[in-house]
């Protein structure tokens, strides 16, 4: 089995359209498991039961936000280390420097290309095949 078919990871967007798009990128890209969460609480709240090996959220949500998130996947012992992809609609440099100093591992402002996708994850693990 390839590093691809255990790999897992969690895509987190409040909406419909863009969960598709990222989804269908990873699948593009080999990733086969998938989970889905529609905002932060049940992202994190899937987290705490059963980690990814990788998460891929949105900054603007309902109930807590990519920051949020980012911070509290960080301060539990478990998840501590996970890779983390901040997806934001904005170039504001403040948020960027807030989710650097939380130790997000990479961001891409949408819209994003599935190469840039690519790009972004293949810098945290590796070349995917």
């Amino acid at each position: 089995m390839s590093f691809l078919e255990h790999f897992k990871v969690l895509v987190v967007d409040d909406t419909t359209t863009s969960r598709m798009l990222i989804t269908d990128a990873l699948q593009e890209m080999g990733i086969r498991k998938i989970a889905i969460a529609k905002d932060g609480e049940q992202a994190l709240r899937m987290m705490m039961e059963q980690p990814c090996h990788m998460v891929i959220s949105d900054f603007n949500m309902p109930k807590l936000d990519g920051l949020q998130l980012l911070k509290a996947i960080r301060s539990y012992g478990p998840t501590r280390a996970t890779p983390f992809i901040l997806l934001t609609g904005k170039g504001d440099r403040q948020l960027l420097e807030a989710a650097v100093a939380l130790g997000v591992n990479n961001f891409l402002t949408k819209p994003f290309t599935i190469p840039a996708l690519k790009k972004a994850i293949e810098a945290i693990v590796g070349i995917l095949k």
